[in-house]
Order: C-alpha cells, then structure tokens, then sequence
C-alpha cells in the first residue's frame, strides 16, 4: 500500500523560505501525478500547488504563484514544495496528495498526514 511521508516544515518569520519535501513509499511502479494542498485552522483543505505524473506541467493557486516552486524529485514518486517570501497568511498544516492519474484535477487518492508551516509577522 502506497504511502506519503512529508518532511521540512517548521516556524520561520515572514519574508523567509522554507522546503517542503513528500515520498512515497510502498512499492509502486505507478508514476504518481502529486501535489500539495494546506489547511488553515479553521478553514476548508485548499489546493496549493501540483505537478503532472511526469512532470510536463505544473499548476500553482493564484496565492502563490511567483512564490512557490514544485518540483518533482530524482528518486521515484517525490516532490518538493520551494516556499519563498512566505506571509503570515500561508500559515497552515501542508498535506502531500497523489494520484495515479495524469494530473491532480481528478482527484488526489493518497493523503499524507500533513506537515505544519508556521510563519510569524
């Protein structure tokens, strides 16, 4: 059963960076379309940024487009999440998503249980 871990997130003061990394685990031979979506205390899970399962095309919310980067990783099914200029307001818990389909527009099926990012004014 595939499995996500994420890793990197922590407090940092506004204008700072931080990375975000997911891996799957489990044993796939699937190439997964993955992403990141946050959730902010209070708030409904919203779409963050994404990459194609093979990394041909990215998708970035309007709120950090220009500030964030993802990246697929060298290694099998990882992904990383380049936060920059980060504001108090991308203040969430970070879930890594995947999917074995093309893109993340039809839905993540695989959740990892989430990484928090603190950001400070």
């Amino acid at each position: 059963q595939v499995q996500l871990v994420e890793s990197g997130g922590g407090l940092v003061q506004a204008g700072g960076s931080l990375r975000l990394s997911c891996a799957a685990s489990g044993g796939t031979s699937t190439d997964y379309a993955m992403g990141w979506y946050r959730q902010a205390p209070g708030r409904e899970r919203q779409f963050v940024a994404a990459v194609s399962w093979n990394g041909g095309t990215v998708y970035y919310s309007d709120s950090v487009k220009g500030r964030f980067t993802i990246s697929r990783g060298n290694a099998k099914n990882t992904v990383s999440l380049q936060m920059n200029s980060l504001k108090p307001e991308d203040t969430a818990v970070y879930y890594c998503g995947a999917t074995p389909r093309s893109d993340h527009r039809y839905g993540m099926e695989i959740w990892g249980k989430g990484t928090l990012v603190t950001v400070s004014s």
